[in-house]
């Protein structure tokens, strides 16, 4: 019940603050580079697949080897040949993410990790549809991407994103922490899905410059969390 009472308490000024951070906030590009490549020729292939939005497609950092496909990809390398792809937009929530999972060609996935959410609290996606959601997207994943385990990473710490003034700081950051509770209820009993809460480190370096998306330093912090998971080959 606090959402959205204090959705409605605080509407005017959590429509203000919202307008003023679209307004000020620096439009960040994602990062370039090859998304989609190989490493390796000796013993059969884990075959990566990263999905999701913005922090998916390295928002933050100038190129994807600075950012998460490319930090999971320096990680995995070393420890068997590896086959990857990147599937990510910019601004996606969990809808669009399942609509454009539908269209795209489907090439059979070893381990999957998704980033998706943030968009969701931004859209105020009830919780109820992020559930349904989820669930059409890892039915998809199975069904068309033949996904043997798929990791999700938990939504990051909205309540301490810089660009965010207070009180849409907290608020955000309470929808950020429901939309968490409901996937790792979802998730976490299903033996071929993983929930991944990472300690994001929060301090200006590891900040982008817009305060809003993962920097280098955090990119590699996930991603070292991510290869400790995929690294055990659970499921493939």
């Amino acid at each position: 019940m606090i959402y959205p009472l204090s959705g409605i308490l605080l509407g005017p000024v959590l429509l203000a603050q919202g307008r003023y951070v679209r307004g000020t906030t620096p439009r960040l590009p994602e990062a370039a580079g090859p998304r989609s490549g190989q490493m390796g020729d000796s013993g059969q292939a884990l075959r990566l697949l990263l999905v999701g939005d913005s922090a998916a497609a390295g928002v933050g950092v100038a190129r994807q080897e600075e950012a998460l496909l490319g930090q999971l990809v320096a990680g995995l390398a070393p420890l068997r040949p590896l086959h990857w792809r990147l599937l990510a937009r910019s601004g996606d929530t969990s809808a669009q993410l399942l609509a454009r999972l539908a269209r795209e060609h489907a090439d059979s996935a070893d381990a999957v990790v998704m980033s998706i959410g943030v968009n969701d609290v931004l859209a105020a996606t009830g919780r109820g549809r992020w559930r349904n959601n989820i669930s059409e997207i890892i039915r998809l994943l199975r069904e068309r991407f033949a996904a043997k385990h798929i990791y999700f990473s938990a939504l990051p710490p909205m309540h301490a994103f810089p660009a965010l003034p207070q009180p849409l700081r907290w608020w955000l950051g309470l929808r950020a922490r429901q939309l968490n509770t409901e996937l790792r209820q979802l998730v976490e009993p299903l033996a071929d899905c993983s929930y991944v809460q990472v300690p994001y480190a929060l301090h200006p370096a590891a900040i982008a410059e817009d305060g809003f998306h993962p920097g280098e330093a955090a990119y590699r912090e996930w991603a070292r969390y991510l290869v400790d998971e995929v690294g055990l080959g659970r499921g493939h």
